[in-house]
């Protein structure tokens, strides 16, 4: 049953990715595409396509006129940002570099490309062809790549969410001596090699340590984002080299939900603790603590000296790792 639920998930959210792509390229395209071109595009069978075009008439309007499916435009609809003519061909030099590097050719790249190329149509129609252009070829490519595209734009992906929502990300390398580590990351961007390769990397932290990693993501095979959260020290500079001697003030923090027998055991994480703690009762009437605190072993320790005046609740990967930590304890000493 679970099997099926998944699957089910699965399938509805590669369906909502298919409509929003099948919008970009009809706004992408004002003249119109054939059936056989957007499934060709999309990279599916042309007998689905009716029914995103189905889904996605709910939302906006859509008609079709000789064998050609369109967006309806809106009176109001206006361009929100326009950019100079130099400013355009700037922006198209860049896009191609872009859509010439391997690291990047993924589908965010091509429906921000075809989103700015809209809005130069009225007014620099030559460069948002070619820009369209740029963002065609990249989604032929993903097409044609699509087993390992695919697999490094979900763990790009997942790393963008831990950078942007300040979570630890666990992740599996192809490097000997990092098989499974735990980084925050704190920025993510191209790296010059010494060979002239420059490859998209994600710099960070090593969880519970002050060393500063940058990675090559294509070394990445798994990537998945924890509970745990951290801060973003204010003296790192993005995409420079850290001084050594530089200290850093590196903090990884949990968001800590605590059921307390006794409150005065709330003292003992007083120095850890960032922000002010939440309490609610259980439908018990137990009392019921939430606070984000540092994530450190002396946090263990904390709780270990409360003994049974506390009972971790959440995030439930912290229960499990101090509960894997105590059983170790115990196995040393049987």
């Amino acid at each position: 049953m679970v099997f099926y639920v998944i699957l089910f998930y699965e399938e509805t959210k590669m369906k909502g990715e298919r409509v929003a792509q099948l919008e970009l390229l009809l706004r992408s395209h004002p003249e119109g595409l054939r059936r056989a071109e957007i499934a060709r595009r999309l990279g599916v069978h042309r007998s689905t396509i009716s029914r995103y075009v189905e889904d996605l008439s709910k939302h906006i309007d859509i008609y079709e006129d000789n064998n050609l499916i369109k967006i309806k435009e809106k009176e109001e609809d206006s361009t929100p940002l326009e950019l100079s003519i130099y400013e355009s061909l700037a922006f198209n030099m860049s896009a191609e570099a872009l859509a010439a590097s391997s690291e990047m050719q993924n589908p965010h790249l091509a429906s921000g490309l075809r989103k700015i190329a809209m809005n130069m149509r009225s007014y620099a129609p030559k460069i948002s062809e070619n820009v369209l252009a740029l963002a065609d070829s990249i989604d032929s490519k993903l097409i044609s790549n699509r087993a390992i595209s695919g697999k490094y734009n979900e763990i790009m992906e997942v790393l963008i969410d831990c950078w942007v929502s300040g979570r630890i990300a666990r992740i599996s390398t192809t490097l000997p001596d990092k098989e499974e580590i735990e980084i925050a990351p704190y920025f993510i961007g191209f790296k010059d090699e010494a060979d002239g390769r420059k490859p998209m990397t994600v710099t960070g932290r090593l969880r519970h340590t002050k060393d500063i990693i940058t990675l090559d993501i294509a070394n990445i095979t798994e990537a998945r984002m924890l509970d745990e959260t951290y801060t973003i020290p204010d003296n790192l500079k993005p995409f420079t080299k850290q001084d050594k001697k530089d200290d850093m003030d590196v903090i990884d923090m949990v968001p800590l939900t605590l059921l307390i027998q006794e409150k005065s055991a709330l003292n003992s994480f007083s120095t850890l603790v960032h922000g002010k703690p939440t309490f609610e009762r259980n439908d018990k009437g137990a009392l019921i603590c939430h606070f984000d605190v540092e994530n450190s072993i002396e946090l263990m320790l904390r709780i270990i000296q409360c003994g049974t005046s506390v009972t971790i609740l959440g995030p439930e990967s912290y229960r499990k790792r101090f509960i894997h930590n105590l059983e170790g304890i115990l196995k040393q000493y049987k």
